[in-house]
């Protein structure tokens, strides 16, 4: 700030009084316009409020669009199921072809849909933040999980996991979400996954490990971003959608993920949640 600047907004004044046996007392007064900095504040303020709003309009469009996509596209579905079903292998090896790509991309577009649908409610949508038992959320999510665990000869160990304030339903995506991408980028051999917490600070750290595929350090940012996925010969299509989703629900809950890997070694997945210490529910 410049010697104009500074005079514009700050005057200095001298005021002389006197004590009780006549000695000048002097005193020197300050007078500061701050309508610069309020007009600022007021600014900043607007800024925040049009954001705020902005978000809830692509929130809001995000699910309309969602919900509404879905019914045209169910029967579309069955239709191209229909077809299969009546016409395979009467149309030629072409046009079943045609028809399975058809009814493949189908559902892949369902799952997006679905997947738009569950990312746009975690902040509109979510339950409070309460002491959450989060072995039991894992425990659940494994539940969720067991057709795909039994199917792969998956193995899922866990250290004994702590209460934390959280969102019981929004946990549990965290870890069947985790849980599912480390099954479906597996390596030959069975699965093996281990979850676990640790108290850092005045946070808790939770890891998931896996002994997948693993992903090259190019990607680590790359992963977390919405309808990003790494395509990679002979592993899964995904949507794009589940690390986003994990990621988003994290920070609703003020936490971080991040993770490591080695290619051909597996994967680590961190993830923190601040521990606010509330009272049991």
């Amino acid at each position: 700030m410049g010697v104009g600047q500074f005079a514009e907004r700050r005057r200095f004044t001298r005021s002389i009084i006197r004590s009780a046996d006549g000695k000048p007392l002097y005193f020197l007064t300050m007078i500061e316009d701050i309508t610069e900095r309020k007009n600022s504040e007021k600014l900043l303020q607007i800024r925040a409020e049009e954001l705020a709003r902005s978000n809830e309009d692509l929130e809001r469009f995000a699910y309309v669009a969602s919900h509404d996509l879905q019914e045209p596209l169910r029967n579309v579905a069955s239709c191209l199921q229909m077809l299969e079903q009546i016409h395979s292998g009467k149309l030629g090896k072409d046009s079943d072809q045609l028809i399975r790509y058809a009814v493949d991309s189908a559902k892949r577009m369902k799952m997006l849909i679905v997947g738009l649908l569950d990312y746009s409610r975690i902040s509109t949508r979510g339950g409070p933040l309460q002491n959450t038992a989060s072995e039991e959320a894992l425990e659940q999510s494994l539940l969720n999980l067991r057709y795909a665990i039994s199917d792969n000869n998956a193995r899922v160990t866990h250290d004994p996991l702590p209460k934390v304030p959280a969102d019981r339903v929004q946990l549990l995506q965290i870890f069947q979400n985790l849980i599912a991408n480390a099954i479906n980028f597996r390596r030959d051999e069975p699965p093996s996954i281990h979850v676990s917490a640790q108290k850092k600070g005045n946070e808790w750290n939770f890891s998931v490990r896996d002994n997948g595929v693993g992903i090259e350090k190019r990607h680590f940012d790359r992963i977390f971003e919405i309808f990003q996925q790494l395509s990679r010969k002979g592993l899964p299509e995904s949507t794009g959608m589940g690390l986003a989703i994990v990621k988003k629900i994290i920070e609703r809950h003020h936490g971080r993920i991040w993770v490591e890997s080695e290619v051909g070694a597996g994967s680590t997945f961190y993830f923190t949640i601040p521990d606010k210490n509330l009272p049991e529910s």
